[in-house]
Formats: structure tokens, C-alpha cells, sequence
């Protein structure tokens, strides 16, 4: 597909690395190569007859208005505009005197053809393989979409409903193709239930666990629920997680709504401040209250926030540990970045001086790679493009680490 003004920057490669030859399908000594962030498309209609009928009235939807604008309604978050009729220009913001008239048009109005082509993909089994080849990827950590928004509720058990209704629609499609691995849907708001979803992902395959960002959902208009994960309640569900051998994922925009800001730059600040950043905290809550010196096997991964604050996050915890050591609790018996290298990994999509720099600090086995299929902030269909960019300065062996060899040591794929 011809390649235009807004998305030339896909084309550009960089250098290529020593090996550029072992990233596409088919060729010899191929790079294993593990998407460690990818989506699938659901349908619209996916949790039909698999939820509770007393559910079916909350879940989420796309709601018209008359006059043809329509939002998308989601039980505890702010409605999102998914579609704005032209004759409503109310709805867009004024254009400052540097920005042309069509910066203005609704976004749907300026995608290009490969950015429709994006939004569309991954719904069929075989088109999605197809893109897999095209792309050198072997195998995919399969995330939900809009079953993400089975999270985006305060009530705990219509979250476990949701979630578990997605667990079972992914496990029926998945249920003959290998190469993609979904990861089961857990929501923590009530501790028998997410311990028994955990126990019956194991039980029927899953790879890992997706479990959001905050274990009850949160607005950032509204109050804020103090349940966090460093609470010592969660101590069954992890000791339950760690008995099956399988990893946690945080994903980004899961837990709270990411809709912070309104206005002018809401949406890099969005996607920046109240997206991309919402992993840490679980993370940070975890290694400090000392789960993982308690539960020394569990494995957290971070996806889809990247990895430039991992050097930076290391650094400030350890710095806290040591100047704060008046009013740390609990004195966990190594620094947080010990438990960082050993127990955590964190995957990015676009980054390459992070890339070195991680890399620089001895992080080459907790750095995961992915293209995040088929979303807009992932790499598709340039995937080998992206690769070059950023990868040359690693050696071999780094990049088969980065590459594949650690996603499938975290993720326990056979045969690789």
C-alpha cells in the first residue's frame, strides 16, 4: 500500500543491522520474533451468550444521537466521541491561527487509506496471519480491544462478568492457532472470584494474565478508590498467580479513565500523561510493599508504556530506598531494582534511544519488543522498517533477546 504525506515517516529505516536478512518470514536462521503487544478486534457483539442476562443492558455501547453523532458509553468512564456528524461543528475546537482549515475536519476525515486499513484489521483469523508473515512475526501476545473496556466499571462484580466472558470468547477462538497466545482477563475487585478466573486460565492454556492498573476502576473527576496492590489482601491472589508459573500484564489506559484533559493538546497529553505513565505505579506499589520478595517466582511485565523511565524509574527507587530509609516500610532486604531485574520486563514499540540506553544498563533480558497490531501508535505494516530504525546498534544476540528469545522465556512458548 502507497505510503503518503502523515505516514512517510514508516519508510524511514535507518541503518541496517549486520542481520537485516533474518527478520523476514521464510528466510534462513530467522530472527524468532514475538509481537508482545498486540490486539484483536472483536466484534461488537462478543459477550452475547456469554454474560450474565442481567448484564446485557450495562455493557458497552455505541449510542447515535438524532442528529447522527455518536458516542461510545461505557459504564464508569466520561462518553467518547466516536463519530461527529459535519453539520456539528460545535463539537470541534476553534483552529488556532497557525493550523490550516482541514486540521479541523473530524479525525475519521483524515485518515488515510492505510490508517482505514489499521482500524479494520485483525477481526478475520486468516487475514491476521496473513499480516503476521508480511510482518516477520511469529507469534502474539494477544491483547483484548474493546473488551479492554470490561475494566471500566466500579462495580467488581460486573467487571469479573465482563472479563470473564471475554476469557472464554478468546479461548474459543484461539482454541486451534498456536501462535497467538491472549492473555486472560483478571479482574481483582473480588478476591475468590480473580483467584478462581486465574486458576481456570492455567487450567485451559493461557500464557499470562492481564490485570488493570488499578484494581477498582477510577475517574480522575471523581473520588478515588484507595484500594491499591500494595494492599496485604492481595496476598491469596498472588500466591494463586505464582503457583501457576504464569506472568501478570499491566496494560496502558486500563484501571482509570485516560480522558483527563480536555481542550488544546488533550490528546498527546492524554496519551502521554494519563495513558502511557498508569503502569508505573502498580509497578512501583509492588516491588516496594514487597511482593515480590514474599513471592520471589511472580513475574510483571509492563506493555505498551515503554521502556525510557525504566533506567530513570530504577535509579529514583533505589535513590528513595537509601535517602528515605527513615520512613521506608516494609525494609525489603534488597534495593527495588534488584526485584525490577529479576522478577519484572517492560515492552516498547518506538524507542530508540531507549533502546540503547536500557540496553546500556544491562537491561538487554527485561526489554520486550512489539508492534502493537494493528493500532495507529503501532508499527504495522512497516514492521521491518521500524526494526532497522532502531535496532542497529545492538549486536546479534541482543537482538535476538529483544527480538523473541525473552518474551518467550517470560511467556513459557514451547519449542523456542
Amino acid at each position: 500500500m502507497a505510503t503518503t504525506a502523515q505516514n512517510n515517516w514508516r519508510l524511514e529505516t535507518g541503518k541496517d543491522l549486520p542481520s537485516s536478512d533474518r527478520l523476514m518470514t521464510g528466510s534462513a536462521d530467522k530472527y524468532l520474533m514475538v509481537s508482545c503487544d498486540s490486539h484483536i478486534n472483536e466484534p461488537l457483539d462478543f459477550l452475547k451468550g456469554r454474560i450474565e442476562p442481567k448484564y446485557i443492558d450495562r455493557l458497552p455501547h455505541v449510542k447515535t444521537d438524532p442528529d447522527g453523532t455518536q458516542w461510545l458509553i461505557s459504564e464508569a468512564a466520561k462518553p467518547q466521541l466516536v463519530r461527529i456528524p459535519p453539520a456539528r461543528t460545535d463539537l470541534l475546537m476553534t483552529p488556532e491561527q497557525f493550523e490550516s482549515f482541514e486540521v479541523m475536519a473530524p479525525y475519521t476525515e483524515k485518515m488515510e487509506a492505510e490508517d482505514v486499513m489499521r482500524a479494520a484489521a485483525g477481526r478475520d483469523l486468516n487475514e491476521r496471519i496473513g499480516h503476521m508473515e508480511s510482518q516477520g512475526v511469529d507469534y502474539e501476545i494477544v491483547f483484548a480491544n474493546k473488551g479492554l473496556l470490561g475494566f471500566c466499571t466500579s462495580d467488581p462484580e460486573f467487571a469479573g462478568a465482563m472479563c470473564r466472558g471475554w476469557n472464554r470468547w478468546a479461548k474459543e477462538l484461539f482454541k486451534d492457532q498456536p501462535q497467538f497466545m491472549p492473555m486472560a482477563m483478571i479482574a481483582p475487585g473480588i478476591l475468590a472470584d480473580a483467584i478462581a478466573e486465574v486458576r481456570w486460565a492455567a487450567e485451559n492454556g493461557f500464557k499470562g494474565l492481564l490485570m488493570p492498573n488499578r484494581p477498582i476502576y477510577h475517574r480522575k473527576d471523581q473520588p478515588r478508590n484507595t484500594l491499591e496492590y500494595n494492599n496485604k489482601q492481595f496476598e491469596p491472589l498472588w500466591a494463586a498467580i505464582a503457583e501457576t508459573g504464569l506472568p501478570i500484564t499491566l496494560h496502558v489506559s486500563t484501571g482509570e479513565d485516560p480522558r483527563a484533559v480536555g481542550g488544546n493538546g488533550g490528546a498527546i497529553t492524554n496519551f502521554v500523561c494519563h495513558s502511557m505513565t498508569t503502569t508505573v505505579e502498580p509497578l512501583v506499589q509492588m516491588i516496594t510493599s514487597g511482593v515480590f520478595e514474599r513471592h520471589p517466582t511472580l513475574r510483571l511485565g509492563t506493555i505498551e508504556s515503554g521502556i525510557g523511565w525504566v533506567p530513570w524509574l530504577l535509579q529514583q527507587m533505589d535513590y528513595a530506598y537509601k535517602a528515605h530509609h527513615m520512613w521506608v516500610r516494609p525494609v525489603i532486604p534488597e534495593s527495588p531494582s534488584f526485584y525490577y531485574r529479576r522478577n519484572c520486563f517492560s515492552a516498547f514499540i518506538e524507542e530508540p534511544q531507549a533502546l540503547v540506553n536500557a540496553i546500556s544498563e544491562g537491561l538487554e533480558d527485561n526489554i520486550v519488543w512489539s508492534n502493537d497490531y494493528p493500532h495507529h501508535e503501532g508499527s504495522f505494516p512497516h514492521t521491518q522498517a521500524a526494526i532497522l530504525r532502531q535496532f542497529s546498534p545492538l549486536s546479534d544476540a541482543q537482538c535476538e533477546k529483544v527480538l523473541g528469545k525473552n518474551a518467550a522465556r517470560l511467556f513459557n512458548i514451547e519449542g523456542c
